[in-house]
């Protein structure tokens, strides 16, 4: 009896040889095969990228994504061997990235944002910028936000969403920025007099540049001043630097040359009677 049930596992186990071994060397050769191209393939990619000075913070994302989605594709090839229905197992990993999708939905936004910032580049590392209304300096770009560093040491870290919706004031694309400072003066001055010791002071501050050559002309008029534009160029990299500087040279050389600062005056009421 044992011999004959003995007999029965030995004939359903070359059956089964029979019937799957060849399914299974071909799902094993899928594999081996499948594996074997991605990596070649992606050497090809890595390659194309570098010879196209693709961004450097967004070809690992690529190479990644590549990867991955053949690797899956060599999977379910390799699994239609076995007789697995590939319909239903697409259908299974799609309503898994739904559903992870609504879950990580801000998280997702940022990522793709990311991607944009990256390959569009409106900034790059060390850019001085305005974002949401902050200013700093670009420390650090990452896939889901950026971080800035302000002049006053703090450190903020933006998601890459919020900046994609938002206007990006990059003050280091050209090399330079202007200043756009503002000084009175009373009605009583003569303005090319206290135009030329403005442009003389401002070609005697280290930080403000010769070119474009700096510019002063009247902008407004108030009740007790008129009111003057002084625009210099300088460096983004020194711009508080050349921002206090420039307050600091103008305010010495009004002083030095006479130049009255023009303020409203005040009439003080004292008691009835006195």
């Amino acid at each position: 009896m044992n011999e004959d049930k003995l007999n029965i596992y030995l004939n359903q186990a070359i059956d089964f040889c029979v019937s799957y071994a060849p399914k299974i060397i071909m799902a094993a050769a899928s594999f081996y095969i499948g594996f074997w191209l991605i990596k070649k393939i992606i050497a090809i990619v890595e390659l194309s990228l570098d010879k196209a000075n693709f961004s450097k913070e967004v070809r690992p994302f690529v190479v990644s994504f590549i990867n991955i989605a053949l690797k899956v594709f060599v999977v379910l090839f390799a699994a239609s061997f076995l007789g697995f229905e590939t319909s239903s197992i697409v259908g299974i990993l799609a309503a898994a990235s739904f559903a992870v999708g609504l879950a990580l939905q801000g998280s997702l936004g940022n990522f793709a944002a990311g991607i944009l910032v990256m390959v569009f580049r409106p900034y790059k590392l060390g850019d001085m910028v305005e974002i949401n209304g902050k200013f700093g300096k670009v420390e650090d770009i990452s896939i889901f936000n950026t971080t800035l560093s302000t002049p006053g040491f703090k450190t903020l870290i933006i998601p890459n969403g919020k900046i994609i919706e938002d206007t990006i004031i990059n003050f280091s694309t050209k090399g330079k920025v202007r200043l756009e400072l503002n000084v009175t003066m009373p009605y009583e001055e003569s303005f090319p007099k206290v135009k030329e010791v403005i442009l003389s002071t401002l070609h005697n501050v280290p930080y403000v540049l010769e070119d474009p050559a700096p510019m002063v002309g009247i902008e407004s008029f108030d009740s007790h001043n008129v009111v003057l534009a002084v625009r210099p160029f300088i460096k983004p990299d020194n711009y508080w630097e050349a921002l206090f500087e420039t307050h600091r040279a103008i305010k010495t050389a009004f002083h030095n040359n006479g130049i009255k600062v023009a303020y409203s005056e005040g009439v003080e009421i004292g008691p009835i009677g006195e």
